[in-house]
């Protein structure tokens, strides 16, 4: 979060309060003295209470929770729609919808009536209807993103609520705190502080101070989310690296299957008997039991040859 001075905060004119004749009772814990019936802030508290606020909008980043940027005085909406569109947040501007946050399920209706609307009239969906018609469509979406447009792209409530001027935003703080959502809220001295969660004690009204304020909250939400968005790609990386592992330990895995496979050809060999091949009598290869074996049967056919020569010459 970038560090702002006393120095700063001074030179915007965040010390200055409203009269002394409109001040609340339980602001006077941030008023540091009256000069000239005016009230002055105490800037070390305003100081305090931003860098608190902007540490709750820095988490909520990092947690993927959601804050809506609500300033519709004439001073705060260009400052809010600027900073709010810069970091991707939320923000209501033109006029607080009643109901956004204690009727959610029924203002989700009319943010995804916006949102095919929006892309029917973009693909040419509209061009089926007579010129009349397109015309009704085209100015009743326009209405709606009037009020609807800084909103339009949520898929669920906002988590917190920051609030430029609770006293002027009084519903949009009432709707906050019945539905348990945080609250910061810069207050003036003319509010009463114990309305918001946290609150930053400033003057609500000069455009630098807004300035400085609001962008400080808008810069300490994107960071938390660009630090979510990290962790992220961090993980996605590991896992991917986790994934890739296997692949490049598989050819020792195929070696040793390869040798198994070697192992067994070899066992299954040596259990498979060898042929005997006999050899003759006379060969110096030939088993002692094979050579008596062989004469003997050489001796009966000669002794047969001679018996049927003698028989023939009787």
């Amino acid at each position: 979060m970038q560090e702002i001075t006393l120095k700063e905060l001074l030179e915007a004119g965040c010390h200055f309060g409203h009269k002394a004749e409109r001040w609340h009772p339980k602001a006077a814990e941030f008023i540091y003295q009256e000069r000239d019936g005016i009230h002055v802030i105490d800037l070390a508290k305003t100081k305090a209470g931003l860098e608190q606020a902007a540490a709750i909008l820095k988490k909520m980043g990092e947690e993927g929770q959601i804050p809506l940027f609500v300033g519709t005085k004439r001073q705060a909406a260009p400052i809010v729609k600027a900073e709010a569109e810069r970091v991707g947040a939320p923000y209501f501007c033109k006029r607080w919808i009643g109901g956004f946050l204690t009727n959610w399920s029924e203002v989700h209706k009319n943010l995804e009536k916006i949102r095919r609307l929006t892309e029917e009239q973009e693909t040419g969906a509209w061009n089926k209807f007579p010129k009349h018609e397109r015309v009704k469509l085209s100015r009743y979406l326009g209405r709606l993103n009037m009020f609807y447009g800084g909103v339009s792209h949520l898929t669920q409530a906002p988590d917190a609520v920051v609030v430029v001027d609770i006293r002027r935003e009084d519903v949009a703080v009432a709707e906050g705190r019945k539905m348990g959502k945080v609250l910061i809220g810069i207050v003036d001295t003319n509010s009463d502080p114990n309305e918001v969660e946290y609150y930053i004690p400033s003057n609500d009204d000069a455009v630098g101070a807004l300035q400085l304020l609001i962008k400080v909250l808008a810069d300490s939400y994107a960071e938390g989310v660009e630090i979510r968005g990290k962790g992220e790609a961090a993980k996605k990386e590991a896992e991917a690296k986790s994934l890739q592992v296997p692949k490049e330990t598989s050819k020792p895995e195929k070696e040793a299957g390869t040798e198994k496979k070697q192992t067994n050809k070899e066992k299954a060999t040596e259990s498979v008997p060898k042929k005997v091949i006999r050899q003759p009598a006379d060969h110096p290869e030939a088993s002692p039991a094979e050579g008596p074996q062989m004469k003997s049967e050489q001796l009966e056919k000669k002794v047969k040859a001679k018996k049927q020569s003698k028989a023939k010459k009787l």
